[in-house]
């Protein structure tokens, strides 16, 4: 039995390695930490429109943390260290690792990133695409 997916039309070329992204986000994404995105309108200063990715990262600092951006995917990594010398009567805010992966389109780009009040904010830039049309010739042979 072959199992159809959504980029196997004729009309959608070169969509495989998008499709192997989807499939393996789907596998990997196990709702810790929390987060939120949000779109920042244009600013009348002329800055263009954002996206904002908010992660609950309450416990860990700037140190814990780490932000980059492979390929098209932006990364957030926490890993907070063990701190021996608490003597906890009950523990209920668990002290583990994370990896958040959020795929960005091509021409995405980091702005920043913030940590304020135990969320991590990091801005994307999403530029206007340029709208290029191009002629292409057709050879005639004999």
């Amino acid at each position: 039995m072959s199992r159809i997916t959504p980029f196997a039309s004729p009309l959608l070329l070169g969509f495989d390695a998008m499709e192997k992204t989807l499939e393996r986000l789907a596998k990997a994404n196990d709702g810790y930490p929390p987060y939120n995105i949000e779109r920042l309108h244009a600013d009348s200063d002329g800055a263009p429109e954002r996206l904002r990715i908010t992660v609950a990262v309450a416990g860990f600092s700037d140190n814990d943390l780490d932000v980059t951006v492979e390929e098209n995917q932006l990364v957030i990594r926490g890993r907070q260290t063990e701190q021996p010398e608490r003597d906890y009567l009950y523990r209920g805010i668990a002290a583990r690792q994370f990896q958040r992966m959020f795929v960005l389109a091509d021409g995405m780009q980091v702005a920043g990133a913030t940590l304020k009040n135990g969320l991590l904010s990091v801005d994307l830039i999403r530029p206007e695409p340029a709208r290029m049309v191009r002629k292409i010739n057709i050879s005639v042979s004999q």
